[in-house]
Protein backbone atom coordinates (compact mmCIF):
# COMPACT_ATOMS: atom_id res chain seq x y z
CA UNK A 1 0.00 0.00 0.00
CA UNK A 2 1.74 3.21 -0.93
CA UNK A 3 2.71 5.75 1.59
CA UNK A 4 0.42 8.27 -0.02
CA UNK A 5 -2.51 6.72 1.74
CA UNK A 6 -4.05 8.78 4.75
CA UNK A 7 -5.11 6.65 7.89
CA UNK A 8 -7.67 8.47 10.23
CA UNK A 9 -11.02 7.90 11.76
CA UNK A 10 -14.08 8.33 9.62
CA UNK A 11 -15.52 12.39 10.88
CA UNK A 12 -11.96 13.39 10.08
CA UNK A 13 -12.83 12.83 6.21
CA UNK A 14 -16.76 13.94 6.45
CA UNK A 15 -18.43 17.25 5.65
CA UNK A 16 -21.52 16.27 6.88
CA UNK A 17 -22.98 13.33 8.88
CA UNK A 18 -27.03 13.64 9.00
CA UNK A 19 -28.26 11.54 11.72
CA UNK A 20 -32.57 11.47 12.33
CA UNK A 21 -32.72 8.83 15.13
CA UNK A 22 -35.31 9.77 17.46
CA UNK A 23 -37.87 11.10 15.11
CA UNK A 24 -40.48 10.23 13.56
CA UNK A 25 -42.36 12.15 10.90
CA UNK A 26 -45.89 11.90 10.14
CA UNK A 27 -46.22 9.68 7.15
CA UNK A 28 -48.37 10.32 3.81
CA UNK A 29 -49.63 8.68 0.58
CA UNK A 30 -48.19 11.02 -1.44
CA UNK A 31 -45.28 13.92 -1.53
CA UNK A 32 -41.72 13.66 -0.66
CA UNK A 33 -40.13 10.20 -0.83
CA UNK A 34 -39.33 9.10 2.74
CA UNK A 35 -35.55 6.74 2.23
CA UNK A 36 -36.39 3.80 5.15
CA UNK A 37 -33.82 1.21 6.03
CA UNK A 38 -36.05 -1.30 4.33
CA UNK A 39 -35.38 -0.17 0.82
CA UNK A 40 -32.00 0.44 0.83
CA UNK A 41 -30.76 -3.25 -0.57
CA UNK A 42 -27.44 -4.31 -2.58
CA UNK A 43 -26.29 -0.47 -3.07
CA UNK A 44 -29.45 0.56 -4.65
CA UNK A 45 -32.31 2.50 -3.06
CA UNK A 46 -35.86 0.76 -4.13
CA UNK A 47 -39.17 2.51 -5.13
CA UNK A 48 -40.10 4.52 -1.88
CA UNK A 49 -43.54 3.56 -0.30
CA UNK A 50 -43.81 6.02 2.22
CA UNK A 51 -43.91 9.96 1.72
CA UNK A 52 -43.97 12.89 4.01
CA UNK A 53 -46.30 16.21 3.16
CA UNK A 54 -44.11 18.47 0.99
CA UNK A 55 -45.39 21.46 3.07
CA UNK A 56 -43.72 19.73 6.73
CA UNK A 57 -40.28 18.68 4.42
CA UNK A 58 -38.36 22.15 5.98
CA UNK A 59 -39.96 21.57 9.39
CA UNK A 60 -39.11 17.84 9.57
CA UNK A 61 -35.69 18.44 7.73
CA UNK A 62 -33.63 20.85 10.25
CA UNK A 63 -30.72 18.70 11.03
CA UNK A 64 -29.71 19.00 7.76
CA UNK A 65 -30.79 18.55 4.18
CA UNK A 66 -29.19 15.49 1.89
CA UNK A 67 -27.46 16.34 -1.21
CA UNK A 68 -27.40 14.33 -4.63
CA UNK A 69 -24.24 11.78 -4.56
CA UNK A 70 -24.54 12.16 -0.31
CA UNK A 71 -24.00 7.92 0.53
CA UNK A 72 -27.05 6.58 3.07
CA UNK A 73 -26.08 3.97 5.38
CA UNK A 74 -28.56 1.71 7.07
CA UNK A 75 -27.44 1.57 10.98
CA UNK A 76 -29.81 -0.59 12.49
CA UNK A 77 -31.90 -3.30 11.40
CA UNK A 78 -30.23 -4.01 9.25
CA UNK A 79 -27.13 -2.72 9.53
CA UNK A 80 -24.46 -1.86 7.03
CA UNK A 81 -26.12 -1.41 3.74
CA UNK A 82 -25.77 1.64 1.27
CA UNK A 83 -26.96 3.33 -1.37
CA UNK A 84 -26.15 7.07 -2.79
CA UNK A 85 -28.86 9.70 -3.09
CA UNK A 86 -29.38 11.23 -6.97
CA UNK A 87 -30.73 14.29 -7.60
CA UNK A 88 -34.59 13.75 -6.51
CA UNK A 89 -35.25 15.66 -3.32
CA UNK A 90 -35.86 13.35 -0.46
CA UNK A 91 -36.38 12.35 3.61
CA UNK A 92 -34.74 10.64 5.79
CA UNK A 93 -36.12 8.47 8.48
CA UNK A 94 -34.66 6.76 11.53
CA UNK A 95 -32.24 4.20 11.49
CA UNK A 96 -30.49 5.91 8.26
CA UNK A 97 -27.95 8.25 8.28
CA UNK A 98 -26.27 10.29 5.37
CA UNK A 99 -22.68 10.73 5.35
CA UNK A 100 -20.81 13.36 3.08
CA UNK A 101 -17.49 13.69 2.17
CA UNK A 102 -15.04 16.34 2.05
CA UNK A 103 -14.30 18.00 -1.00
CA UNK A 104 -11.45 17.29 -2.27
CA UNK A 105 -10.63 14.66 0.30
CA UNK A 106 -12.89 11.95 0.22
CA UNK A 107 -15.00 11.07 -3.13
CA UNK A 108 -18.69 10.32 -2.04
CA UNK A 109 -18.66 7.03 -4.68
CA UNK A 110 -15.85 5.68 -3.31
CA UNK A 111 -16.75 5.88 0.22
CA UNK A 112 -20.07 4.17 -1.38
CA UNK A 113 -18.37 1.03 -2.77
CA UNK A 114 -15.66 1.49 0.40
CA UNK A 115 -18.92 1.26 3.01
CA UNK A 116 -19.55 -2.69 0.49
CA UNK A 117 -16.51 -3.86 1.40
CA UNK A 118 -16.52 -6.92 3.90
CA UNK A 119 -13.54 -5.28 6.21
CA UNK A 120 -16.23 -2.39 6.62
CA UNK A 121 -19.00 -4.28 7.51
CA UNK A 122 -16.85 -5.52 10.48
CA UNK A 123 -15.61 -2.76 11.53
CA UNK A 124 -19.43 -1.59 11.62
CA UNK A 125 -20.45 -5.00 13.26
CA UNK A 126 -17.60 -4.93 15.96
CA UNK A 127 -18.54 -1.30 17.17
CA UNK A 128 -22.59 -1.93 17.39
CA UNK A 129 -24.70 -3.20 20.66
CA UNK A 130 -27.57 -5.20 20.64
CA UNK A 131 -28.42 -8.90 20.91
CA UNK A 132 -31.35 -9.42 18.82
CA UNK A 133 -30.78 -6.66 16.33
CA UNK A 134 -27.09 -4.65 16.02
CA UNK A 135 -26.92 -0.88 15.50
CA UNK A 136 -24.28 1.57 16.07
CA UNK A 137 -24.70 4.83 17.66
CA UNK A 138 -22.90 7.82 15.77
CA UNK A 139 -20.05 8.22 17.94
CA UNK A 140 -18.88 4.70 17.29
CA UNK A 141 -19.26 5.53 13.81
CA UNK A 142 -17.54 8.32 13.73
CA UNK A 143 -14.45 6.62 14.98
CA UNK A 144 -14.51 3.83 12.53
CA UNK A 145 -11.19 4.10 11.34
CA UNK A 146 -10.47 4.56 7.23
CA UNK A 147 -7.40 3.83 4.98
CA UNK A 148 -7.51 6.25 2.14
CA UNK A 149 -6.02 6.41 -1.04
CA UNK A 150 -5.25 9.60 -3.24
CA UNK A 151 -8.79 11.88 -4.53
CA UNK A 152 -7.88 10.94 -7.84
CA UNK A 153 -7.51 7.55 -7.39
CA UNK A 154 -10.63 7.26 -5.04
CA UNK A 155 -12.51 8.66 -8.48
CA UNK A 156 -10.58 6.79 -10.85
CA UNK A 157 -11.47 3.53 -8.54
CA UNK A 158 -15.17 4.69 -8.55
CA UNK A 159 -15.83 5.31 -11.76
CA UNK A 160 -14.18 2.11 -12.67
CA UNK A 161 -17.44 0.01 -10.47
CA UNK A 162 -20.00 2.44 -11.00
CA UNK A 163 -19.27 1.65 -15.05
CA UNK A 164 -20.25 -2.00 -13.74
CA UNK A 165 -23.16 -1.24 -11.67
CA UNK A 166 -24.49 1.58 -14.64
CA UNK A 167 -24.44 -1.58 -16.85
CA UNK A 168 -26.28 -4.24 -14.29
CA UNK A 169 -28.93 -1.18 -13.92
CA UNK A 170 -29.39 -0.64 -17.58
CA UNK A 171 -29.48 -4.81 -18.11
CA UNK A 172 -31.99 -4.94 -15.69
CA UNK A 173 -34.23 -1.73 -16.18
CA UNK A 174 -34.47 -3.27 -20.09
CA UNK A 175 -35.66 -6.23 -18.50
CA UNK A 176 -38.70 -4.75 -16.52
CA UNK A 177 -39.19 -2.75 -19.58
CA UNK A 178 -39.82 -6.42 -21.45
CA UNK A 179 -41.52 -7.74 -18.53
CA UNK A 180 -44.47 -4.74 -18.68
CA UNK A 181 -44.47 -4.93 -22.52
CA UNK A 182 -45.33 -8.81 -22.08
CA UNK A 183 -48.29 -7.88 -19.10
CA UNK A 184 -49.40 -5.38 -20.58
CA UNK A 185 -50.02 -7.98 -23.95
CA UNK A 186 -51.37 -10.10 -21.54
CA UNK A 187 -54.07 -7.73 -20.02
CA UNK A 188 -55.32 -6.58 -22.78
CA UNK A 189 -55.85 -9.41 -24.58
CA UNK A 190 -56.86 -12.04 -21.78
CA UNK A 191 -58.38 -9.14 -18.82
CA UNK A 192 -59.41 -6.53 -20.73
CA UNK A 193 -60.48 -8.13 -23.99
CA UNK A 194 -59.29 -5.41 -26.40
CA UNK A 195 -59.71 -7.33 -29.74
CA UNK A 196 -63.06 -9.30 -28.83
CA UNK A 197 -64.97 -5.44 -27.81
CA UNK A 198 -63.05 -4.19 -31.48
CA UNK A 199 -65.12 -6.90 -33.32
CA UNK A 200 -67.64 -6.52 -31.53
CA UNK A 201 -67.88 -2.74 -32.77
CA UNK A 202 -66.68 -3.79 -36.39
CA UNK A 203 -63.24 -2.73 -35.65
CA UNK A 204 -59.87 -4.08 -36.65
CA UNK A 205 -58.23 -5.07 -33.11
CA UNK A 206 -55.24 -2.44 -33.04
CA UNK A 207 -51.71 -3.53 -33.67
CA UNK A 208 -52.04 -7.20 -34.48
CA UNK A 209 -52.54 -8.36 -37.93
CA UNK A 210 -55.42 -10.12 -39.74
CA UNK A 211 -54.35 -13.58 -39.02
CA UNK A 212 -54.49 -13.19 -35.24
CA UNK A 213 -57.06 -10.84 -35.40
CA UNK A 214 -59.08 -13.90 -36.91
CA UNK A 215 -58.46 -16.02 -33.84
CA UNK A 216 -60.49 -13.79 -31.43
CA UNK A 217 -64.38 -14.23 -31.05
CA UNK A 218 -66.81 -10.96 -31.98
CA UNK A 219 -68.78 -11.32 -28.72
CA UNK A 220 -69.16 -12.34 -25.42
CA UNK A 221 -70.96 -14.84 -23.12
CA UNK A 222 -72.22 -15.21 -19.41
CA UNK A 223 -69.51 -17.55 -17.31
CA UNK A 224 -68.71 -17.48 -13.18
CA UNK A 225 -66.28 -15.07 -14.03
CA UNK A 226 -68.77 -12.33 -15.51
CA UNK A 227 -68.69 -11.80 -19.17
CA UNK A 228 -65.97 -14.10 -21.25
CA UNK A 229 -65.12 -13.52 -25.46
CA UNK A 230 -67.31 -16.79 -26.54
CA UNK A 231 -65.89 -20.14 -26.98
CA UNK A 232 -63.26 -19.64 -24.15
CA UNK A 233 -63.80 -21.71 -20.76
CA UNK A 234 -64.00 -21.17 -17.24
CA UNK A 235 -62.30 -23.72 -14.96
CA UNK A 236 -60.56 -24.77 -11.94
CA UNK A 237 -57.38 -23.96 -12.44
CA UNK A 238 -55.64 -27.37 -11.24
CA UNK A 239 -57.52 -28.61 -14.18
CA UNK A 240 -55.41 -25.98 -16.50
CA UNK A 241 -51.96 -26.97 -15.08
CA UNK A 242 -50.47 -29.53 -13.11
CA UNK A 243 -49.79 -27.79 -9.76
CA UNK A 244 -47.11 -29.47 -7.39
CA UNK A 245 -45.65 -28.79 -4.28
CA UNK A 246 -42.00 -30.50 -2.57
CA UNK A 247 -40.66 -31.30 0.58
CA UNK A 248 -37.43 -30.98 2.31
CA UNK A 249 -35.21 -34.04 3.80
CA UNK A 250 -33.22 -34.01 7.11
CA UNK A 251 -31.32 -31.02 6.80
CA UNK A 252 -28.48 -32.92 9.16
CA UNK A 253 -28.16 -36.09 7.61
CA UNK A 254 -25.36 -35.00 5.10
CA UNK A 255 -26.09 -38.10 2.60
CA UNK A 256 -29.58 -36.00 1.53
CA UNK A 257 -27.47 -32.79 0.33
CA UNK A 258 -23.39 -34.35 -0.68
CA UNK A 259 -22.65 -34.75 -3.04
CA UNK A 260 -24.53 -31.49 -4.24
CA UNK A 261 -26.05 -32.27 -7.73
CA UNK A 262 -29.39 -31.19 -8.22
CA UNK A 263 -30.62 -27.24 -7.50
CA UNK A 264 -32.84 -27.50 -4.58
CA UNK A 265 -35.06 -24.11 -3.85
CA UNK A 266 -36.84 -22.62 -0.81
CA UNK A 267 -38.89 -18.99 -1.35
CA UNK A 268 -35.58 -17.21 -0.26
CA UNK A 269 -34.11 -18.11 -3.38
CA UNK A 270 -36.44 -16.11 -4.85
CA UNK A 271 -36.27 -12.61 -1.93
CA UNK A 272 -33.71 -11.07 -3.76
CA UNK A 273 -33.95 -11.73 -7.44
CA UNK A 274 -34.57 -8.20 -9.93
CA UNK A 275 -36.43 -10.21 -12.53
CA UNK A 276 -38.77 -13.57 -12.25
CA UNK A 277 -35.85 -15.58 -13.66
CA UNK A 278 -34.02 -18.03 -11.39
CA UNK A 279 -30.97 -19.08 -12.51
CA UNK A 280 -29.06 -20.50 -9.41
CA UNK A 281 -30.15 -21.89 -5.80
CA UNK A 282 -28.53 -21.65 -2.30
CA UNK A 283 -28.79 -25.59 -1.88
CA UNK A 284 -28.50 -28.76 -3.54
CA UNK A 285 -29.48 -32.06 -2.86
CA UNK A 286 -27.88 -35.46 -3.22
CA UNK A 287 -29.59 -38.69 -5.38
CA UNK A 288 -30.59 -39.74 -2.02
CA UNK A 289 -32.08 -36.24 -1.42
CA UNK A 290 -33.90 -35.85 -4.58
CA UNK A 291 -35.60 -38.97 -3.63
CA UNK A 292 -36.90 -38.04 -0.44
CA UNK A 293 -38.71 -34.86 -2.24
CA UNK A 294 -42.51 -35.12 -3.47
CA UNK A 295 -41.43 -32.92 -6.58
CA UNK A 296 -39.04 -34.94 -7.50
CA UNK A 297 -36.68 -32.64 -10.44
CA UNK A 298 -39.12 -30.49 -12.52
CA UNK A 299 -37.88 -29.71 -15.52
CA UNK A 300 -35.94 -26.27 -16.79
CA UNK A 301 -39.24 -23.69 -17.29
CA UNK A 302 -41.24 -24.44 -14.05
CA UNK A 303 -42.98 -21.55 -12.84
CA UNK A 304 -42.21 -21.49 -8.68
CA UNK A 305 -45.05 -19.76 -6.59
CA UNK A 306 -44.35 -18.79 -3.59
CA UNK A 307 -47.24 -20.16 -1.14
CA UNK A 308 -46.31 -18.90 2.24
CA UNK A 309 -43.72 -16.63 4.50
CA UNK A 310 -44.59 -15.16 1.92
CA UNK A 311 -47.07 -15.45 -0.30
CA UNK A 312 -46.56 -13.98 -3.86
CA UNK A 313 -42.92 -14.57 -4.66
CA UNK A 314 -42.42 -15.93 -8.39
CA UNK A 315 -39.73 -17.14 -10.88
CA UNK A 316 -39.38 -19.58 -13.54
CA UNK A 317 -36.38 -21.69 -13.38
CA UNK A 318 -33.93 -21.87 -15.51
CA UNK A 319 -32.56 -25.43 -14.89
CA UNK A 320 -34.45 -28.62 -13.52
CA UNK A 321 -35.46 -28.33 -10.08
CA UNK A 322 -36.69 -29.52 -6.87
CA UNK A 323 -38.78 -27.59 -4.75
CA UNK A 324 -39.25 -27.19 -0.78
CA UNK A 325 -42.91 -26.93 0.96
CA UNK A 326 -42.95 -23.53 0.40
CA UNK A 327 -43.93 -23.37 -3.42
CA UNK A 328 -46.69 -24.69 -5.42
CA UNK A 329 -44.64 -25.44 -9.13
CA UNK A 330 -46.23 -25.32 -12.26
CA UNK A 331 -44.45 -26.91 -14.96
CA UNK A 332 -44.92 -27.36 -18.80
CA UNK A 333 -47.34 -29.46 -19.54
CA UNK A 334 -51.05 -28.15 -18.80
CA UNK A 335 -53.26 -26.44 -21.22
CA UNK A 336 -51.36 -22.74 -19.78
CA UNK A 337 -48.01 -22.44 -19.67
CA UNK A 338 -45.73 -20.97 -17.13
CA UNK A 339 -45.16 -18.23 -18.59
CA UNK A 340 -49.05 -17.63 -19.13
CA UNK A 341 -49.47 -18.25 -15.61
CA UNK A 342 -47.09 -15.75 -14.47
CA UNK A 343 -48.85 -13.32 -15.64
CA UNK A 344 -52.29 -15.00 -14.80
CA UNK A 345 -51.05 -15.31 -10.99
CA UNK A 346 -49.73 -11.20 -10.85
CA UNK A 347 -53.06 -10.57 -12.36
CA UNK A 348 -54.67 -12.31 -9.43
CA UNK A 349 -52.65 -12.58 -6.51
CA UNK A 350 -55.01 -10.94 -4.40
CA UNK A 351 -57.62 -13.57 -4.70
CA UNK A 352 -55.03 -16.46 -4.54
CA UNK A 353 -54.07 -14.52 -1.09
CA UNK A 354 -57.36 -14.19 0.00
CA UNK A 355 -57.60 -18.09 -0.44
CA UNK A 356 -54.70 -18.42 2.57
CA UNK A 357 -55.37 -19.39 6.19
CA UNK A 358 -52.69 -20.33 8.77
CA UNK A 359 -52.09 -19.13 12.85
CA UNK A 360 -48.35 -18.86 12.68
CA UNK A 361 -48.05 -17.74 8.98
CA UNK A 362 -50.76 -17.17 6.83
CA UNK A 363 -50.45 -20.12 3.11
CA UNK A 364 -52.49 -21.00 0.65
CA UNK A 365 -52.07 -24.70 0.21
CA UNK A 366 -52.47 -26.92 -3.08
CA UNK A 367 -55.68 -27.63 -2.09
CA UNK A 368 -57.18 -24.40 -1.89
CA UNK A 369 -55.36 -23.05 -5.21
CA UNK A 370 -56.83 -25.43 -7.47
CA UNK A 371 -60.27 -24.90 -7.31
CA UNK A 372 -59.57 -20.90 -8.26
CA UNK A 373 -61.35 -20.10 -11.63
CA UNK A 374 -59.18 -19.42 -14.09
CA UNK A 375 -60.47 -17.75 -18.05
CA UNK A 376 -58.73 -20.69 -20.63
CA UNK A 377 -58.45 -19.06 -24.42
CA UNK A 378 -58.60 -20.79 -27.14
CA UNK A 379 -55.20 -23.10 -28.07
CA UNK A 380 -54.94 -20.70 -31.19
CA UNK A 381 -54.76 -17.55 -29.17
CA UNK A 382 -52.68 -19.05 -26.28
CA UNK A 383 -50.02 -19.63 -29.11
CA UNK A 384 -50.09 -16.39 -30.55
CA UNK A 385 -49.16 -14.86 -27.37
CA UNK A 386 -46.75 -17.14 -26.93
CA UNK A 387 -45.41 -16.26 -29.66
CA UNK A 388 -44.65 -12.46 -29.10
CA UNK A 389 -44.01 -13.24 -25.44
CA UNK A 390 -41.92 -16.00 -25.45
CA UNK A 391 -39.16 -14.31 -27.23
CA UNK A 392 -39.25 -10.92 -24.62
CA UNK A 393 -39.04 -13.44 -21.75
CA UNK A 394 -36.17 -14.99 -24.02
CA UNK A 395 -34.25 -11.63 -24.10
CA UNK A 396 -34.93 -11.38 -20.17
CA UNK A 397 -33.10 -14.21 -19.09
CA UNK A 398 -30.48 -12.81 -20.67
CA UNK A 399 -30.56 -9.91 -19.68
CA UNK A 400 -30.03 -11.69 -16.18
CA UNK A 401 -27.29 -13.66 -16.75
CA UNK A 402 -25.44 -10.60 -17.80
CA UNK A 403 -26.01 -8.48 -15.19
CA UNK A 404 -25.03 -11.67 -12.85
CA UNK A 405 -21.80 -11.99 -14.53
CA UNK A 406 -21.18 -8.60 -13.96
CA UNK A 407 -22.40 -8.25 -10.47
CA UNK A 408 -19.66 -11.19 -9.81
CA UNK A 409 -17.20 -9.16 -11.47
CA UNK A 410 -17.93 -6.16 -9.74
CA UNK A 411 -18.11 -8.16 -6.22
CA UNK A 412 -14.45 -9.58 -7.25
CA UNK A 413 -13.34 -6.60 -8.46
CA UNK A 414 -14.37 -4.28 -5.48
CA UNK A 415 -12.57 -5.34 -2.26
CA UNK A 416 -9.33 -5.44 -4.51
CA UNK A 417 -9.53 -1.70 -5.94
CA UNK A 418 -10.67 -0.57 -2.86
CA UNK A 419 -7.66 -2.58 -0.79
CA UNK A 420 -5.08 -1.34 -3.81
CA UNK A 421 -4.26 -4.66 -4.65
CA UNK A 422 -5.43 -4.71 -8.13
CA UNK A 423 -3.85 -2.22 -10.11
CA UNK A 424 -6.69 0.59 -12.19
CA UNK A 425 -5.46 -0.62 -15.91
CA UNK A 426 -5.80 -4.47 -15.11
CA UNK A 427 -9.03 -4.12 -13.86
CA UNK A 428 -10.25 -1.76 -16.47
CA UNK A 429 -9.52 -4.40 -18.52
CA UNK A 430 -11.47 -6.94 -16.60
CA UNK A 431 -14.30 -4.53 -17.71
CA UNK A 432 -13.46 -3.99 -21.16
CA UNK A 433 -13.70 -7.71 -21.90
CA UNK A 434 -17.11 -7.72 -19.73
CA UNK A 435 -17.99 -5.79 -22.77
CA UNK A 436 -18.16 -2.65 -21.13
Amino acid sequence: MSSEWTFAPLENFLEALIDYRGKTPEKTSEGIPLITAKIIKGGRIEKPTEFIAVDNYDSWMRRGIPKEGDVVLTVEAPLGEVAQLGPEKIALAQRVVTLRGKEGILDNSYLLYLLQTEEMLEQLKSRSTGTTVLGIKQSELRKVPLSLPPINQQRTTAQTLKALDDRITLLRETSTTLEAIALALFKSWFVDFDPVHAKAEGLDPEGMDADIAAMFPDSFEQSELGLIPRGWVVKPIGDAVDCIGGGTPNTKDSRFWEPAEYAWTTPKDLSGLQSPVLLSTERKLSTLGLAKVSSGLLPAGTLLLSSRAPIGYLAIAQMPIAVNQGYIAIPSGGELSPLYMLFWCRQNMEGIKARANGSTFMEISKKAFRPIPALVPSAKVLVAFANVADPLFERLIENERQAQTLTKLRDTLLPRLISGKLRLPEAKALAKAANL
